[in-house]
């Protein structure tokens, strides 16, 4: 006789798998769509899954949190779904992500056929779709982790430590990361590049001629005057160092440009630079394209910050050393024969555009300058009437501001450049925000990176030599 044994055999039954509430798929679809949604600047594969890992797991938490609230407030559980329509609001959900997958690989090669870069292929996408779903599976679990913490503290308990970490956060960890942060501008200004050459010709600031020293000037400072000057035009620059202050930086740079010889020339340009102090080669290059030897570069250093800091939470800065500049340049101008004046241009880009700008809207100082040219103005911030203003379409800082949440950007002064987004409230302010961080990885010419007509577009302006005001 033989025994029959009955083995078990694994099974799977799909109907107690959970399936996802019907809010928590039409929220985390929403917010994946959005992360998907048609955006200035190409994007790398890292940069899009951490959006859409963000956005997916702010999705999820939106709806874990609208169904907890109900359970408070409301008279029991709501009446819970049904498995088929919960599995088909997933389903719609998953077609739904793949349209707009679709649909954003189309836009990004568009944007980079437009930009001379390379298009994308699968292995971006697959990168963004392991990315993605890593990244809000971990903040989900965490968030999970967090609410059971808090739930074994008590309200009041947990109430004290988020006050604790509060009070820590804004009377410790805050100012001593600002410190560190702060120290770490300063040493990156005063790092010397050995790759640069320190110049030679005493129309350059930082010769052994200047009166500004070749370590004084700066990072950016040692940038732009090592790149040296076309055919004997002159380049003068005062940095954070080369003066205790700005009136004393300001004095030394008008003292230096005579020295060059600058006010010897036809044509004095001020130009502002960016929060770190930075004044773009190209448009350096583009004004001596257009002036040959015949022009003088003058600008001072106001910080050693990277221009997002400074535009945050210093932008009086760049605004009081523009106008202090040009007005002591101006002033100089002023004291020599009417016919041995040269003409005065402003030029500023980014933070150096809203300085610039703020030297017109004293209507007696504005009309000294024959004329200006702004590069890439952050939206909102620079007066720009009057001027020149050289927009990317593609760039995301002419666009961003707090308005574009609910209201179209001013696009009335930019150039296309490339394909540009139609605008969506909410969601075209999340997307050129994210532009930001790659604002300058773009090619010259896109984005907010701008070429020598930054200088070769400078207006002919509304004076003759000598028109300076006595």
């Amino acid at each position: 006789m033989t025994a029959v044994i009955d083995r078990p055999t694994a099974t799977v039954d799909i109907a107690a798998v959970a399936l996802p509430r019907v809010l928590t798929s039409v929220a985390v679809t929403s917010m994946v769509a959005v992360s998907l949604a048609p955006s200035l600047l190409p994007r790398s594969a890292v940069v899009q899954a951490v959006l859409t890992g963000l956005l997916a797991a702010l999705g999820w938490g939106l709806a874990s949190a609208w169904h907890h609230l109900s359970r408070r407030l409301g008279a029991g559980r709501p009446a819970p779904s049904r498995e088929s329509a919960r599995l088909l609001v997933l389903l719609a959900g998953a077609v739904t992500v793949a349209a707009a997958m679709l649909l954003a690989d189309h836009w990004q090669d568009s944007l980079r056929v437009a930009m001379g870069v390379p298009t994308v292929g699968g292995g971006h996408w697959a990168q963004v779709v392991v990315g993605a779903a890593a990244i809000a599976l971990i903040l989900a679990a965490g968030t999970r982790a967090v609410a059971a913490g808090v739930r074994r503290l008590g309200a009041v308990r947990s109430a004290a430590v988020v006050a604790a970490l509060a009070i820590a956060t804004q009377f410790w960890a805050g100012p001593a990361l600002w410190q560190a942060r702060a120290q770490s501008y300063h040493a990156a200004n005063t790092t010397v590049d050995t790759s640069l050459r320190q110049p030679v010709s005493s129309s350059i600031s930082g010769s052994p001629d200047s009166l500004t020293s070749w370590s004084s000037l700066g990072a950016q400072g040692r940038k732009f005057v090592a790149a040296g000057a076309a055919y004997g035009a002159v380049r003068t620059y005062a940095g954070i160092d080369s003066a205790p202050d700005q009136d004393g930086r300001v004095r030394l740079a008008v003292h230096e440009l005579e020295r060059a010889g600058g006010l010897a020339k036809s044509t004095v340009v001020v130009a502002v630079p960016t929060g770190s102090g930075w004044i773009d080669g190209n448009a350096a290059e583009g004004l001596e394209q257009r002036f040959g030897d015949d022009v003088a570069l003058v600008g001072v250093q106001y910080s050693s910050a990277p221009s997002w800091v400074t535009f945050l939470f210093d932008r009086d800065a760049a605004e009081q050393s523009a106008r202090a500049l040009f007005t002591a340049v101006s002033d100089r101008i002023s004291l020599l024969p009417v016919g041995e004046r040269p003409r005065l241009y402003v030029y500023g880009q980014s933070l150096g555009a809203v300085g610039a700008s703020s030297i017109f809207r004293n209507e007696e100082l504005g009309e000294r300058a024959c004329g200006a040219l702004y590069a890439g103005p952050p939206a909102g911030s620079a007066r720009t009437a009057g001027a020149v203003v050289l927009a990317n379409s593609s760039d995301p800082v002419v666009r961003w501001s707090p308005r574009l949440l609910l209201h179209p950007p001013a696009l009335d002064r930019t150039r296309t450049d490339a394909p540009r987004p139609a605008w969506l409230p909410v969601v075209s302010f999340v997307q050129t925000s994210v532009d930001l961080l790659s604002a300058l990885d773009a090619p010259a010419g896109h984005g907010h990176r701008y070429g020598t007509d930054q200088g070769t577009a400078l207006p002919d302006g509304g004076c003759a030599t000598g028109a300076a005001p006595a």
